[in-house]
């Protein structure tokens, strides 16, 4: 014998699966937009981490040239006779100084073990390390070696630094964006990115003479 159904029972089942569906739609809606706030935090973060990134490099060189401690070096690809800016030359913190007596010449090639870093953002305080051949503290018995030939070297401000430098010297090089990549970004560098580099001159050698394998000391 089939029971049937009041119309307080049907209602009663109709109201609950409006209800359920109801919630379903709530729940989807909530997901939708806890994703979408997460995406646009995350972009917002990216962008404040690189906020008005031209006008604080550009207020880091002019501390760079401000602070008496630093050598200062004027880029290889100008000379005095041009109208020369702040930017125009590599600040220059001597780590330690080697016994080395030449310095390399733009067509020698040189081997060094570097990082380079940006300068210092709220999530990297000491500056977003962007490359290196080393891990961890400098240490010249572990570091990695890479060599360079000067004529390859697309950047000025690592280019300069190298030819002002002797064997044994280690220097942190604090150079400008127009030194650098300019106004282009490239891979995770914004545009605009002062480049500060350690550098450590291992060794040079001219066009034709060869050196063998690289063994830390």
């Amino acid at each position: 014998m089939k029971i049937k159904e009041d119309k307080g029972q049907k209602n009663g089942r109709r109201r609950c699966l409006a209800e359920r569906l109801l919630s379903s739609v709530f729940f989807c809606l909530l997901l939708s937009s806890s994703v979408s706030l997460l995406s646009c935090s995350e972009e917002d973060t990216e962008e404040e981490e690189f906020a008005n990134w031209q006008v604080r490099n550009d207020a880091a060189t002019n501390d760079w040239a401000a602070n008496s401690s630093f050598k200062k070096i004027l880029t290889y690809t100008k000379d005095q006779s041009t109208g020369i800016k702040n930017s125009d030359y590599i600040y220059v913190e001597v780590l330690e100084t080697g016994n080395g007596e030449e310095s390399p010449i733009y067509s020698d090639t040189c081997r060094v073990a570097y990082r380079g870093r940006l300068i210092p953002t709220k999530s990297y305080p000491e500056g977003y390390v962007f490359d290196q051949n080393y891990l961890g503290d400098f240490s010249w018995s572990t570091c990695g070696a890479t060599d360079f030939a000067l004529t390859s070297i697309l950047r000025d401000g690592f280019a300069t630094a190298l030819q002002n430098m002797h064997v044994g010297d280690r220097w942190r090089v604090y150079s400008s964006y127009t030194l650098g990549y300019g106004a282009t970004t490239s891979g995770s560098l914004p545009a605009y990115s002062n480049l500060i580099f350690d550098i450590a001159l291992i060794d040079f050698w001219h066009p034709g003479e060869t050196k063998g394998t690289f063994k830390s000391r």
